[in-house]
C-alpha cells in the first residue's frame, strides 16, 4: 500500500510530509481498503442515508465520492494538507454532498460537539501514532472524535494496530463501547475477501484483546476495523 517511500515511518506523523507527498503525487490513493470492500460495514453502522459522516485524514481518496455514489447525501472531510484539501475542493466543487475542510483533527473545534452521526477513519491515527508525541497526540485526536460525535454515534476505525495494541488507547479517555471486525488486506488483484468468517459478524472481543487470537490465530494478514459507539459520560 506505498506510494512512495518516506524518510522513515515516523513522517507519516508529520504534516510537512503530507503537503510533499501530495504535491508530488496527486493521482487518487485509498489506504488500506476501498469503499465496496467496507460497504456492508458502512450499511450497517451507518443505515440512513441522510446520516452525517466526517471522514479524517481524506487525502486524495475516492471513498467519500464513493459513499455519495451509494446514496449518502453530507460527507464532511478533514485532513492536515492544504495542498489535498485545495485540490480535493477544486475536484469536487460541484458536488455539494462533499465538503472538504483542512483541520488538526487534534482540534476540530470549527465542529459542534454532537455534530456528525459517524467518524471514518482508514489509518490516520496509525499516521499519528507514527510521529512525535504520538501518544498524547492520539489521545487529543480521539477525545476530539469523541466530542464531535452524537450520542450513540460511531466511530469506525480501520486500522493495521491489533487489539492488544488498540483496545487500550481506545478505552483510556473516552467511553465507548467497542465492537470488532476484520478484513482481509488486499490481494493482488485488489480484492478483498474474508478469512471464513462475513464482514459484518463481529470477532468475540475480550477487555484484553486476547481472545481475538483464539479465533485469527497468530499474526493473521487482516486490517482491524473497531466500530466504537460513543457512550455519554456519566453525569458528576
Amino acid at each position: 500500500m506505498t506510494m512512495g517511500t518516506p524518510p522513515s515511518s515516523q513522517a507519516y506523523g508529520e504534516p510537512w510530509y503530507w503537503d510533499n507527498r501530495y504535491a508530488h503525487e496527486s493521482a487518487p490513493f485509498d489506504w488500506y481498503q476501498k469503499y465496496p470492500a467496507l460497504a456492508p460495514l458502512i450499511h450497517l453502522y451507518v443505515p440512513h442515508r441522510h446520516q452525517r459522516a466526517l471522514v479524517v485524514g481524506c487525502g486524495n481518496s475516492v471513498f467519500s465520492e464513493n459513499m455519495v455514489n451509494d446514496g449518502y447525501e453530507d460527507i464532511v472531510n478533514v485532513d492536515i494538507s492544504s495542498v489535498v484539501i485545495d485540490a480535493m475542493q477544486a475536484k469536487y466543487s460541484n458536488r455539494q454532498q462533499l465538503k472538504y475542510i483542512k483541520l488538526d483533527v487534534r482540534d476540530m473545534s470549527p465542529f459542534q460537539a454532537g455534530s456528525f452521526d459517524a467518524v471514518i477513519d482508514k489509518g490516520t491515527l496509525d499516521s499519528i501514532l507514527c510521529g512525535n508525541n504520538s501518544r498524547q497526540n492520539a489521545a487529543q485526536m480521539l477525545d476530539e472524535v469523541w466530542r464531535v460525535l452524537k450520542d450513540k454515534g460511531v466511530y469506525i476505525l480501520i486500522t493495521y494496530g491489533a487489539p492488544v495494541y488498540r483496545l487500550a488507547l481506545l478505552k483510556e479517555s473516552c467511553t465507548w463501547t467497542i465492537k470488532l471486525h476484520v478484513i482481509v488486506k488486499f490481494g493482488p488483484e485488489g480484492s478483498s475477501e474474508q478469512p471464513g468468517r462475513q464482514l459484518t459478524d463481529p470477532i468475540p472481543l475480550d477487555e484484553s484483546g486476547s481472545s481475538v487470537e483464539d479465533v485469527l490465530g497468530k499474526n493473521p494478514d487482516v486490517h482491524y476495523i473497531y466500530v466504537c459507539t460513543k457512550e455519554p459520560k456519566a453525569k458528576e
